[in-house]
């Protein structure tokens, strides 16, 4: 059974910076597309982030470009992203994301079939 468990949001003024993580079971990091989405209340999930099985591509929404980093720690089984220059529209409930199914879009909420919990930040002004 794959479980994905996102840790490190919180609160944080603008300008600052978080790293979220996400720790994988039942599942090997490395071997599938792994992605952070996040999400407003009332609103759909919106790909923000994404890695290929062998971390040699990265794939990020503009919105995010230049400010956030993806990466994976096989070793740790581990999934990152460092958020710098956060700003309030980065508020939001982020969660990590594989199991792409074969073909779709690697930004799309619907690619993916295992999920996480969700980890919030909270960005003020």
């Amino acid at each position: 059974q794959v479980q994905l468990v996102e840790s490190g949001g919180g609160s944080v003024e603008a300008g600052g910076s978080l790293r979220l993580s996400c720790v994988a079971s039942g599942y090997t990091v490395g071997l599938d597309y792994m992605a952070w989405f996040r999400q407003a209340p009332g609103n759909e999930r919106v790909g923000i982030a994404a890695i290929s099985p062998s971390g040699g591509s990265t794939f990020y929404a503009d919105s995010v470009k230049g400010r956030f980093t993806i990466s994976q720690d096989n070793a740790k089984n581990t999934l990152y992203l460092q958020m710098n220059s956060l700003k309030p529209e980065d508020t939001d409930m982020y969660y990590c994301a594989t199991g792409r199914r074969v073909g779709s879009v690697v930004l799309a909420s619907r690619a993916y079939q295992y999920w996480g919990q969700g980890a919030q930040v909270t960005v003020s002004s």
